[in-house]
């Protein structure tokens, strides 16, 4: 099939969506079925409004060198839509000769891909659309990980080992509030900040395990009398023995999904609170990492970096390869200890809408913490640190 292509990036940006947007762009430019190949800007939105960029004219050093950028260079935007909404999409796209059709983003983003390439069938439009995945969350089906979750966690993992090396120096609880509404992947890569038994974070509080005020305080006043001091990374997800997220009780907000915007903030002081009142600890502080987490400079996984750029090449060879009337890029590992990834083609319905968890066997059985196969997992995907020491440790 030869068209014109049209690409958007959609939901929260991350260091390397723009990885995925230079890499399908690079591609197409290489592939005689695309002709034109536009950019919407804000994501479907964009389309309704026809605010587009041609993308083909701009010059590969300028995609690379936007590729390397953090956030959603075309700008993103949180919509379902409708029915009516896809017939006014295709009224648009059939004025612009779009016959290729690439969606940028994590779980509701493939809920939207799914939805327009549904109704493009019961339509007649003819269309292939492809969903690049993207989330820091990591909490993609049918992927190993997702573009996005690395540098996440790469900037978590550094953020609470200076937050560990704050609170050795002045003691008390530190409390860091991280992102995840149903997976626990990017607090658990706090815990690759530890280096010695004694290194925070000393709990990891996950969205998988039911969360209790009274085990909460217990473990918090276990680890002073263990350490004389404790940092926690806890997720803004957590959720109590009846399945709720403790968070939603701070907030009456939703997005245009149906989820509740969880009050991280507002989570994080009340467990402060809780541990000055109980434990009577002078020294008690939280910070919410909140946005910070997703577009910080210099922070980038290499590793990650390469496959999100690749992820979006590879959607780009699926779809002209005339194999796959559309669908997703899924990042899978390679068995074996050396590191290595392969890119798969999964149906839309594989990643639409529904979220994977932590495995059982990456949280430890206390549920205060994450397993040494956690950290066997995440290393290569998060990278080296950089590094820092202490007299103790360099007289060893």
């Amino acid at each position: 099939m030869r068209g014109n292509m049209l690409i958007a990036q959609s939901g929260g940006p991350s260091m390397v969506i723009n990885q995925s947007l230079a890499g399908a762009v690079l591609a197409a430019k290489a592939c005689p079925e695309i002709d034109a190949i536009y950019g919407a800007l804000h994501g479907i939105q964009g389309i309704f409004d026809e605010r587009f960029i041609d993308l083909r004219q701009e010059p590969d050093d300028v995609l690379l060198r936007v590729a390397q950028t953090p956030s959603s260079a075309l700008g993103s935007v949180r919509r379902k839509p409708t029915p009516d909404d896809c017939r006014a999409l295709f009224a648009v796209l059939a004025k612009h000769g779009v016959r290729y059709f690439f969606y940028i983003g994590g779980n509701d983003s493939a809920e939207t891909a799914h939805i327009i390439a549904q109704e493009a069938g019961r339509q007649g439009y003819p269309l292939c659309c492809f969903h690049i995945p993207k989330t820091i969350d990591n909490d993609l089906l049918a992927n190993d990980h997702t573009p996005g979750y690395g540098s996440a966690g790469r900037f978590v993992a550094c953020a609470v080992r200076g937050d560990d090396l704050d609170n050795r120096a002045l003691g008390g609880v530190k409390i860091d509030v991280i992102m995840g509404r149903n997976a626990g992947f990017l607090t658990a890569a706090a815990a690759l900040a530890r280096q010695d038994p004694d290194d925070g974070p000393h709990l990891v509080y996950l969205p998988e395990r039911p969360f209790t005020l009274e085990r909460f305080v217990a473990d918090v006043d276990a680890c002073m009398k263990r350490y004389g001091r404790c940092v926690l990374a806890v997720s803004e997800g957590i959720r109590g023995p009846d399945g709720r997220p403790v968070a939603e009780a701070f907030s009456t907000e939703t997005d245009a999904h149906g989820n509740v915007q969880l009050t991280s903030a507002a989570l994080g002081e009340n467990l402060a609170a809780v541990i000055r009142d109980k434990l009577r600890v002078k020294r008690v502080r939280a910070d919410t990492f909140g946005f910070i987490q997703r577009c910080f400079v210099g922070c980038v996984s290499e590793s990650d970096a390469r496959e999100a750029f690749q992820a979006g090449a590879e959607a780009v060879k699926a779809a002209v390869s005339g194999r796959h009337p559309g669908g997703t890029i899924a990042l899978v590992r390679e068995p074996g200890d050396a590191y290595a990834i392969r890119y798969e083609v999964a149906p839309l319905s594989a990643v639409a809408k529904h979220t994977r968890e932590m495995p059982d066997a990456f949280i430890a059985p206390e549920g205060n913490h994450v397993t040494e196969a956690f950290l066997r997992y995440a290393r290569p995907i998060v990278g080296e640190l950089p590094p820092t020491a202490r007299f103790e440790q360099l007289r060893r």
